[in-house]
C-alpha cells in the first residue's frame, strides 16, 4: 500500500487512527485515536471527579487500562495532618473502589509515572495523562501527552480521544557521555541550546543520534523534561535496551509496537547536541533553560536540598549514594542545612534498602520520606521558605514552585548529591572519579557486557476508510457574539503554576478558584476582572507548565471572557476549549505594540477578528482548527459528550 515518509510518533497515531482516509497521516491531519492507557493522579483526579458526575459517572471502557495513584499532596505530615490531603486521597480511594479499577495506588507507595513505566508502559502504545509528565513515556517508545483532566475523563470513559497530528523536530545527539552525566543534565544541556517553547512548542520531540548507551531511566528523564521544552510529546525508538528492561519486568507484557522513524521522515527541524564534553549543568531560577555548567556556579550557598520528584530516577538515587559514599570516605562533613531524599517508589526504596545505599544519605544529614512528589509542588508540608535556595533534581524551577518566595536551582541528583555536604554548589566530577562504575551497574542490576535482545520493527497497520466528504461540525454557535472588555497584559510564558498555584489546586468552586488566580505574583488580578477587566492579552506560551485545568476554571472564576496570545501551551488551549473559555491566537507584532494594560478590545468570535478600539485597528485571528470549532460550537467538551454520547468524536470530525 503506498503511503509517505512518517516520522515515529505519526507512525504510533497511524497505527492507532479510527476512521482515517488513508495509509498515513501527516503534520496538521485531526485524527480519532484508540487509546491504550488514561493515567492520572489524586490532584488531577479531584477535577476529573467534577466532569466524570456531569457524565453522570458511566462505566469505564476498561477499568484496567486505568491508572490512578495518590501522590502529589501527602507527604507523611500533610497526609496526617491535612483535611485537604485527606479529602483528596479520600476522593480518589472512593472512586477506586466504586470502579474497580486494577491499577491504583495509595499514598505513599509510588509516584505515578515511575511505576507507570517501570510496570506497565509498552512501545508503540498511546498514553494520555492528567500530568504534562505523562511524556516521561516516551522514554520507553511511546505516544504519551499530558492533558487536562476533562480529556482524560473522556479518554477513560470512551477508550478513544482526537488529536491533531503535530509537526516534529529531531534532537542528534552526538558524542559518549562522561561517566556520571545523566539525563539530567543532557535535557538541561539542550534546553539551554534550544530554549524552552520555542523550537519544540506544541511540536513532537524525537530524540535520536548516538543514543544507544542511554539507560531506560536516562531516557525518562529527558522524555520527562519535554514538558519544560514545551514539546507536545518526546519520545525515543525503542530498541534492544528496551527490549532487554522488558524482558526482566514483572508487570504487564503486551503485544510490542517497535517502530521506527522513516529515513527521510518530514521533521520540520533537525538539531545536533554534541554530549562529548557535557559537564554537569544547573538550571538557575526562575526557568528551565536559565542553564549553566556547574562550575560557573561552584561555592554558591545554598539553604537546602532536595533529591527526588518523579524525574529523578533510581539511577540517579545510586549515583547520588555513592557520591556520598565517596564524599564522606574523603573526610567530608555535613554542614548545618536542610536536606531531603524521597524516592520514587517503594520497589526502589526496597533495592537502595538492600544494597545499604541509605545508609550513605542518613549519614550526610538526609531525611528519607516514601514515595511521592514531596516538594516538587510546594503543596504539603515539605516545602522551601521564603528567601530560602534549594538545589533540587526536580524539573521545574518557576516563581514559588518549591514554596511561596523559594528560589530553586535545578540538577541532577548526582549534583544535588555533591553539594548536599558543605551546603553550596559543588561540581560532583572529583567525586565520580572515586566510584567504581562496574558496582554501579551491579547495583542496577545491569551487565554491560549481556547481548542486548534483538527487536522486530514494525510497520503500522492503518484501517483505512473512505473518505465521507462531510465537514468536521463548528462555527455556527459564535455567529455574531462580540465580547468587549479592557486588558490585563501579560508577557511570554506565562506558567499555569502562575495562573493558579498548586496550594490551590483541591479546590473546584469557579469562584474560590478565581480568588486565587495570580495569587502570588499579580494578586489585584481578580478584583480588576471582576471590575471590567475581563481580557487577557499576553506574549508567547500562555499557560505552559502543568496541565492543570483549574488554571481555566481559575480565569472563568475572576470573570475573565477571553484569551488573545502570540501562542498557547499545548495542554492548556486544549483545557481553554474543553472548558469553553474563548481564545485567539493573533500574530500581528502591531496589535502587540498597541495592546497595553487597560487598553479596550472588541472581539468578534463569528469573523475571528479584534478591534483595538483606541486606534481603530482590527486585527485577523489565525484561524482555529476544524475539531476545535466544533468543540467550541458545541460549548465544551463535557457538553459535546452529553449530547451526541460515545459517537461524540464521530460526530464532531463529521464522519
Amino acid at each position: 500500500m503506498n503511503r509517505r515518509p512518517m516520522t515515529l510518533t505519526q507512525k504510533i497515531l497511524a497505527a492507532h487512527a479510527v476512521g482515517h482516509p488513508r495509509p498515513w497521516v501527516q503534520a496538521g491531519d485531526i485524527l480519532r485515536v484508540r487509546v491504550d492507557w488514561t493515567i492520572a493522579s489524586e490532584l488531577a483526579w479531584n477535577g476529573m471527579d467534577r466532569t466524570y458526575q456531569a457524565l453522570g459517572r458511566p462505566r469505564l471502557h476498561d477499568k484496567n487500562r486505568f491508572f490512578l495513584a495518590v501522590d502529589h499532596t501527602v507527604d507523611p505530615e500533610t497526609l496526617a495532618t491535612d483535611p485537604r490531603a485527606q479529602r483528596l486521597a479520600k476522593l480518589s480511594r472512593d472512586f477506586a473502589l466504586e470502579s474497580g479499577i486494577k491499577h491504583f495506588y495509595d499514598a505513599n507507595q509510588t509516584i505515578l509515572h515511575t511505576r507507570f513505566y517501570r510496570d506497565l508502559v509498552q512501545p508503540g502504545e498511546v498514553v494520555l495523562g492528567a500530568d504534562s509528565h505523562t511524556s516521561s513515556h516516551g522514554g520507553m517508545g511511546a505516544f504519551a501527552i499530558g492533558l487536562g483532566g476533562a480529556d482524560i475523563t473522556a479518554a477513560m470513559v470512551l477508550g478513544e480521544s482526537w488529536i491533531e497530528v503535530p509537526e516534529a523536530i529531531a534532537i542528534d545527539y552526538a558524542g559518549a557521555l562522561p561517566f556520571g552525566i545523566g539525563g539530567k543534565d543532557v535535557i538541561l544541556r539542550t534546553l539551554h541550546a534550544l530554549g524552552r517553547n520555542t523550537v519544540a512548542m506544541e511540536r513532537s520531540v524525537e530524540y535520536r543520534g548516538e543514543v544507544a548507551g542511554f539507560s531506560t531511566d536516562m531516557r525518562f528523564t529527558i522524555a520527562n523534561m519535554t514538558a519544560e521544552f514545551g514539546g507536545l510529546n518526546g519520545i525515543f525508538e525503542a530498541d534492544g535496551v528496551v527490549a532487554a528492561w522488558l524482558a526482566a519486568r514483572d508487570g504487564y507484557q503486551g503485544g510490542l509496537g517497535y517502530y521506527r522513524a522513516d529515513d527521510d521522515a518530514p521533521y520540520v527541524e533537525r538539531h545536533r547536541i554534541d554530549l562529548a564534553r557535557l559537564e554537569p549543568q544547573v538550571a538557575k531560577p526562575f526557568a528551565p533553560d536559565n542553564v549553566v555548567g556547574v562550575a560557573e556556579l561552584a561555592g554558591l550557598p545554598i539553604d537546602g536540598v532536595f533529591i527526588g520528584a518523579c524525574t529523578t530516577t533510581e539511577e540517579e538515587l545510586v549515583l547520588g549514594a555513592l557520591v556520598l559514599e565517596a564524599a564522606l570516605a574523603g573526610g567530608a562533613k555535613a554542614q548545618a542545612g536542610k536536606r531531603l531524599v524521597v524516592p520514587g517508589d517503594l520497589a526502589i526504596q526496597k533495592r537502595l534498602a538492600d544494597a545499604g545505599l541509605w545508609a550513605a544519605y542518613e549519614r550526610a544529614g538526609f531525611t528519607i520520606d516514601p514515595p511521592g512528589c514531596s516538594m516538587c509542588l510546594g503543596v504539603a508540608s515539605r516545602k522551601a521558605g521564603k528567601g530560602e535556595s534549594w538545589l533540587s533534581s526536580q524539573n521545574r524551577n518557576y516563581h514559588n514552585r518549591m514554596g511561596e518566595g523559594s528560589l530553586a536551582y535545578l540538577a541532577s541528583g548526582a549534583t544535588v548529591a555533591a553539594s548536599s555536604l558543605a551546603m553550596k554548589v559543588t561540581d560532583p566530577r572529583p567525586l565520580f572519579a572515586a566510584i567504581d562504575p562496574a558496582r554501579f551497574d551491579r547495583l542496577l542490576g545491569r551487565d554491560r557486557a549481556a547481548r542486548l535482545p534483538e527487536v522486530r520493527v514494525i510497520e503500522p497497520e492503518v484501517a483505512v476508510k473512505p473518505a465521507t466528504g462531510r465537514a468536521v461540525h463548528g462555527g455556527a454557535t459564535q455567529a455574531g457574539v462580540v465580547l468587549r472588555g479592557r486588558v490585563q497584559r501579560f508577557g511570554d510564558h506565562i506558567d499555569t503554576d502562575a495562573i493558579i498555584p498548586g496550594q490551590f489546586c483541591h479546590l473546584t468552586k469557579l469562584d474560590e478558584l478565581g480568588d486565587r488566580c495570580f495569587h502570588f505574583v499579580r494578586p489585584e488580578f481578580p478584583s480588576r476582572a471582576r471590575a471590567g477587566r475581563t481580557l487577557v492579552v499576553a506574549d508567547e506560551g500562555w499557560g505552559s507548565g502543568s496541565s492543570r485545568e483549574q488554571a481555566v476554571w481559575a480565569l472563568q472564576g475572576c470573570g475573565i471572557v477571553a484569551v488573545i496570545a502570540r501562542s498557547y501551551a499545548f495542554i492548556h488551549k486544549r483545557n481553554l476549549t474543553n472548558e469553553g473559555l474563548p481564545y485567539l491566537v493573533v500574530r500581528d507584532p502591531v496589535f502587540f505594540e498597541l495592546t497595553i494594560e487597560d487598553s479596550e478590545l472588541a472581539i468578534d468570535l463569528s469573523a475571528g477578528t479584534v478591534l483595538h478600539v483606541a486606534s481603530g485597528r482590527t486585527f485577523t485571528a489565525h484561524g482555529a482548527t476544524p475539531m476545535i470549532l466544533a468543540l467550541q460550537s458545541a460549548g465544551g467538551l463535557v457538553s459535546a459528550i452529553q449530547k451526541h454520547g460515545a459517537r461524540v468524536f464521530t460526530v464532531l470530525a463529521g464522519e
